[in-house]
């Protein structure tokens, strides 16, 4: 715990919230609460060992920082975080109640490694953001989250080795629920389509034979995994259309299941989505 002035403020609070949350505490030596909240806070302090900054500031000798903040009644507890207060409180708070309020303030760790990997991904760090996720997911091994942005990393963003089989792992560690999301969905059709392309013949050979024979429906799926796997979206959706317009039980309905998941696939480009989602429905509906 560190006492601060109005000289220091700027410095030991403002500047420092924007490494790690700070909770000024606001007291008094003459406040018999005070003395019962302040042991409360050194414990919770110790417990984030460095994630969390108690700041401590003697309202009788800094009443312009007690007048700027509406210090009424003592203890008062001001949270900072990015420069701003953010939240407070008043009186002493249980000690489960006060690991609550903090607890809404400080990520955890693994939270703090992802939100990282996201910083680092936005800079062009792939290999650094890959690192910070692996980080997270060994600290949190049961976050879906984290197991879809590494899986997305690697699929969109790597090129090495071994990437796949890693997606493949992290997509087939998320829980059930976490399965039923779209992104869980898009990301195991992008994988798949990986995984499909690399044992595919060249795109000529495919749309040569499609050219021959245009109900040789496994080239048209074929070459729809391939330029999936590309994320030309466009040219795959009209091969599978094609399919399902020819025969929607070919490979038990593949083609309209693969539809729907290259839709969330395609999610930024709403127009494409859209039309093909008309055409699909046509097309059932004949």
């Amino acid at each position: 715990m560190l006492d601060t002035t109005q000289k220091d403020f700027a410095r030991d609070v403002i500047e420092a919230s924007r490494d790690a949350p700070v909770l000024v505490d606001f007291w008094a030596p003459w406040c018999g609460p005070c003395r019962t909240l302040s042991p409360l806070l050194a414990q919770i302090e110790a417990e984030y060992r460095g994630r969390l900054k108690i700041v401590k500031i003697n309202v009788d000798e800094n009443q312009e920082l007690s007048a700027r903040y509406g210090v009424r009644s003592i203890p008062y507890v001001v949270a900072f975080a990015g420069g701003e207060a953010v939240d407070s409180f008043v009186g002493v708070l249980p000690a489960d109640a006060l690991r609550q309020f903090v607890g809404r303030l400080v990520p955890d760790p693994a939270e703090t490694q992802r939100r990282k990997a996201g910083e680092m991904l936005g800079r062009g760090d792939v290999a650094g953001a890959a690192s910070a996720l692996r980080a997270a997911l060994a600290l949190d091994p049961d976050r879906d989250t984290t197991r879809l942005d590494l899986a997305q990393l690697l699929l969109e963003h790597e090129s090495g080795p071994g990437r796949l089989d890693e997606a493949s792992g992290c997509l087939a560690g998320v829980s059930a629920a976490g399965k039923l999301q779209p992104r869980w969905s898009s990301l195991n059709t992008r994988l798949q389509s990986l995984q499909r392309a690399a044992e595919l013949p060249d795109d000529d050979v495919l749309q040569a034979r499609i050219a021959t024979h245009p109900d040789d429906l496994q080239a048209r799926l074929d070459l729809a995994n391939a330029l999936l796997a590309r994320r030309q979206y466009e040219a795959a959706l009209e091969q599978l259309l094609a399919i399902v317009e020819r025969d929607r039980s070919f490979g038990d309905d593949i083609a309209r299941r693969l539809m729907l998941s290259a839709f969330d696939l395609a999610a930024d480009t709403p127009q494409l989505v859209s039309s093909f989602r008309r055409r699909l429905s046509a097309a059932l509906n004949r």
